[in-house]
Formats: structure tokens, C-alpha cells, sequence
């Protein structure tokens, strides 16, 4: 009995099969066998590394459900002072008008009005925090009537007064410490976009 012409599966060239399931001519048998054998080795490669790819973002998922609150809070807080420097950079700072440089004490920082530890429900208030010099927001540095007087000049003094109103104390979410902390980052690239 004879079968239909068919293609090798190695070397592609045309040959006269002698069994109905052969798919290479007896000569390419050898390179065939190795060729399938390299190629399971690739997939098998390929999977392990899929694997790992897949056991990596799966521990980096439960990782981040294990984060507390105050793990969260932290990085939340620190998007959000990029976003303030990134917005007041060209402003100088609210408290003594200086603009910032990278001197020694002419540095940027990302000063609250009502401080984290006195309102921390406020802590990422946009109208709470304000770009201030390192000498300004340092141990020693501006009274609480120049912060006063440099926060009504840059917000108004009714915003001024809503803040200092504003006692309603905050539990933090895990929720909304991610939300914050992605809103934030969002925003400080839009901004970095649009002044550079």
C-alpha cells in the first residue's frame, strides 16, 4: 500500500511516507528527534520562568495586603509631598518668601499648616501643606504667627480659618491610603510633564 506524498517535517522536501503516521524521511530522523527535544527543553524553560514570573506577583500581591496602617500612611505621605513640591516649586516659601535652591537651608520641603501629629486627619489636606524651606520647617525655624500669616496670604483667610475649624478626627482605610497614594503619584506626573 502506498500513502500520498507529504512534506518533511525537517528538511521540508517531498517524500513518499512508508506508515500512515510518518512525518520525516528516514535520513532526518536523528536531527528530528534532537530538534523536538531542544525545542520541549525551550518550553519547558519558558514555563519554569512563567512560573516564577507568576509566583513573584503573587507574593508581591500578598505583601501588599500585609502593609498596616502606618505603612500605608508613610507612603501615601510621601507621594503627596512630592505632589506639594512638584506644584509650589516655582512659589517659594509660604512662611518667609524665599526661593528654593539646593543650599543648605533653602531646601524644599513639604510644611504643614496644623502639623501631622495636631491634625492628622489633615495630613493630605492640598490647602494643609505648602511648599516651605528647610529653615522654615525645621526644630527652630518659623513661629506659629509667621505659619499663620504666610498661610492666610497664600489660601485666604477663610480657607485659614475652615482649617483651624476643622477638628473631625479620621480613621485611615487601607482602601483609601492606596487611593491617596496613587491619586498622588498620578498627579505629581502630570505636573513634572507639564513644567519640564
Amino acid at each position: 500500500m502506498t500513502f500520498r506524498r507529504t512534506r518533511c517535517a525537517q528538511c521540508k522536501a517531498k517524500f513518499v511516507p512508508e506508515r500512515p503516521s510518518q512525518i520525516v524521511h528516514k535520513e532526518c530522523i536523528e536531527a528530528w528527534t534532537e530538534a523536538q527535544a531542544a525545542k520541549r527543553e525551550r518550553e519547558e524553560a519558558k514555563a519554569a520562568r512563567m512560573a516564577a514570573k507568576l509566583e513573584r506577583a503573587t507574593d508581591r500581591q500578598r505583601k501588599a495586603a500585609l502593609k498596616t496602617i502606618p505603612q500605608l500612611i508613610a507612603k501615601a505621605q510621601i507621594s503627596f509631598n512630592a505632589f506639594i513640591r512638584a506644584r509650589d516649586r516655582h512659589k517659594g516659601c509660604f512662611v518667609c518668601g524665599c526661593a528654593f535652591s539646593d543650599e543648605p537651608g533653602k531646601v524644599m520641603h513639604a510644611g504643614h499648616v496644623r502639623s501631622r501629629g495636631a491634625a492628622g486627619h489633615l495630613r493630605f489636606h492640598e490647602e494643609n501643606c505648602m511648599g516651605e524651606c528647610e529653615g522654615c520647617n525645621g526644630p527652630h525655624g518659623a513661629k506659629p504667627h509667621q505659619i499663620k500669616a504666610g498661610a492666610i496670604a497664600r489660601i485666604g483667610q477663610a480657607a485659614f480659618d475652615a482649617l483651624e475649624a476643622d477638628n473631625t478626627p479620621h480613621k485611615w482605610t487601607h482602601e483609601e491610603l492606596r487611593a491617596i497614594d496613587a491619586k498622588y503619584r498620578s498627579l505629581t506626573k502630570e505636573l513634572l510633564k507639564e513644567k519640564t
